[in-house]
C-alpha cells in the first residue's frame, strides 16, 4: 500500500461516518491469561467509546511506510489449507460471528506475542464501498465499484495510571488517587487484506509496529508466516556496512558525501510521489559507481553484497536480491551529520558543498566554508577575528 491508499482508509475512521460493523477484544495479563472479552456491534458502543476505539485504529494506519507500516505478502504455501493467510481470509469472510474462529485467534496471538506486560487485542471487522473516481482523482460518492471488507488488529498496553493525590468534587476533599489500568495507544496491529490498486488484495497486508526497530519478529514470522524485512535500524546498519566494505580504502569523504547526495536528489525528486523511494542491490551498486568507485570494486560487489546480508539480515528470512533499503531509513534527508572521536557537527544538506577534507603540512582538516554569523557559546563572533584568520 501506499500513501495514498493508506490515507484512504484512514480516513474512514472518523467521528462522523466509521465503516467499522463490528468489534471484539481480548485482555491479557501479564501470565498470558485471557482476564476479560468483548464481543458487540461497534454502532452499539457509546460515543466516547466509539471514538477512544476509532483513534487506536487511526493509531494502527499511522507513521512511515517502511518503518512503522510495513507491506508483507503471503507465500503461495501460507494460502492452502491451514495456512496462516487462509486463516485470516477465513476470519475476514466470517465477520467476526464465529466464536470459535475468533477464541483461536487469540489463541494464535497470545501465542506468539511476546510482551511482558498486560496488553489488549482490538479486532474489528469493516466493510468500505469503495468510490470511483475520476480522470483528475475526484471521488464519485455514488458510484460505488467494489467492497472492500477487511480486518483491523491492534495490540495495546495496558497500564496502571500514575499514583497521585486528586480532588473528590462529591466529597470536597483532595485524597488519593485510585490508580486504574488505562489502555494505551497501540504498539502492533495489522490491516488484513491489503488495499492496493484501491482495491481488495488478498495476497498482501500491512503490518504496523509504533517503535521501527521493534517488529516483534515471533508474532509476524508465526502469526502471518510472510517474508519478514529489516528493520529501519538494520536497513541503515547494512547499508552502512556495504559502503565500507565495498569501498575499502576508496571509503573517502567524497565518495561517501557524493553517494548520500544522489539519495536525497532521489527523495527530493520523487518527494510527490505516493510510493516511498526504494533502492535495490543494482541501485546500490550504481551509487557506488557513479560516486567514481574503481572497476575491480565494483566487480567484487555481488559477492560482497551477499556476505554482508547475509551476516546483517537479523536472522530474516529475506534472500540478498530481494533485499531493498527505503531511502529515508539509510539517509538523513535534512543534515549531514560528521563525527570524529570529539566533534559532532551537522550541516544543512544544502549546504554540504561548503564542506571538504584537506590535508595542511601532513595533517588532515576537515574543513567547512563560514557563511554568515558565527556562533560560539551563544555568543556571536565575527570571521575575521584574528584568532579565526588561517596564518
Amino acid at each position: 500500500m501506499n500513501k495514498k491508499e493508506i490515507a484512504e482508509i484512514k480516513k474512514l475512521f472518523n467521528k462522523t461516518c466509521c465503516h467499522v460493523t463490528k468489534i471484539c477484544g481480548c485482555y491479557v495479563d501479564a501470565e498470558k491469561n485471557i482476564k476479560t472479552t468483548i464481543d458487540q456491534h461497534f454502532q452499539m458502543l457509546d460515543e466516547e467509546e466509539m471514538f477512544k476505539y476509532i483513534n487506536i485504529f487511526r493509531g494502527c494506519l499511522s507513521g512511515s511506510i517502511g518503518k512503522n507500516l510495513i507491506n508483507l505478502e503471503f507465500p503461495r504455501e501460507t494460502e492452502s489449507e491451514g495456512g496462516t493467510q487462509e486463516f485470516l481470509l477465513r476470519l475476514r469472510d466470517s465477520r467476526l460471528r464465529e466464536e470459535d474462529l475468533i477464541n483461536e485467534f487469540y489463541d494464535k496471538v497470545i501465542e506468539h506475542y511476546n510482551y511482558p506486560e498486560n496488553y489488549y487485542i482490538v479486532l474489528a471487522h469493516a466493510a468500505y464501498d469503495i468510490p470511483g473516481i475520476t480522470s483528475d482523482e475526484m471521488g464519485l460518492d455514488d458510484a460505488s465499484v467494489y467492497v472492500y471488507e477487511h480486518l483491523i488488529c491492534a495490540i495495546c498496553p495496558v497500564k496502571l495510571d500514575k499514583s497521585g493525590l486528586c480532588y473528590n468534587s462529591e466529597a470536597n476533599t483532595i485524597e488519593t488517587k485510585i490508580r486504574e489500568w488505562l489502555v494505551d495507544r497501540p504498539v502492533h496491529g495489522f490491516l488484513f487484506p491489503a488495499f492496493n490498486d484501491r482495491n481488495t488484495d488478498i495476497h498482501a497486508m500491512l503490518y504496523y509496529t509504533r517503535k521501527s526497530d521493534d517488529m516483534n519478529p515471533s508474532f509476524m514470522d508465526n502469526m502471518f508466516g510472510c517474508v519478514r524485512p529489516l528493520t529501519s535500524k538494520n536497513q541503515n546498519a547494512t547499508f552502512r556496512t556495504i559502503i565500507e566494505r565495498s569501498l575499502g580504502d576508496e571509503c573517502s569523504f567524497e565518495a561517501v558525501k557524493s553517494i548520500h547526495e544522489s539519495i536525497n536528489e532521489l527523495i527530493e525528486e520523487q518527494k510527490d510521489e505516493p510510493e516511498p523511494v526504494v533502492l535495490d542491490k543494482n541501485d546500490v551498486k550504481n551509487l557506488i559507481g557513479n560516486a567514481g568507485v574503481s572497476g575491480d570494486k565494483l566487480e567484487s560487489f555481488d559477492s560482497s553484497f551477499e556476505r554482508i546480508v547475509q551476516t546483517e539480515a537479523d536472522n530474516t528470512s529475506v534472500e540478498s536480491d530481494d533485499v531493498r533499503f527505503v531511502a529515508n531509513n539509510i539517509t538523513n534527508h535534512k543534515n549531514l551529520e560528521i563525527k570524529t572521536d570529539d566533534v559532532v557537527i551537522k550541516v544543512n544538506n544544502e549546504q554540504a558543498h561548503h564542506v571538504e577534507t584537506r590535508i595542511i603540512d601532513g595533517v588532515p582538516y576537515l574543513m567547512i566554508q563560514i557563511n554568515g554569523n558565527v556562533v560560539l557559546n551563544g555568543v556571536v563572533v565575527h570571521p575575521d577575528d584574528p584568532k579565526l584568520t588561517a596564518e
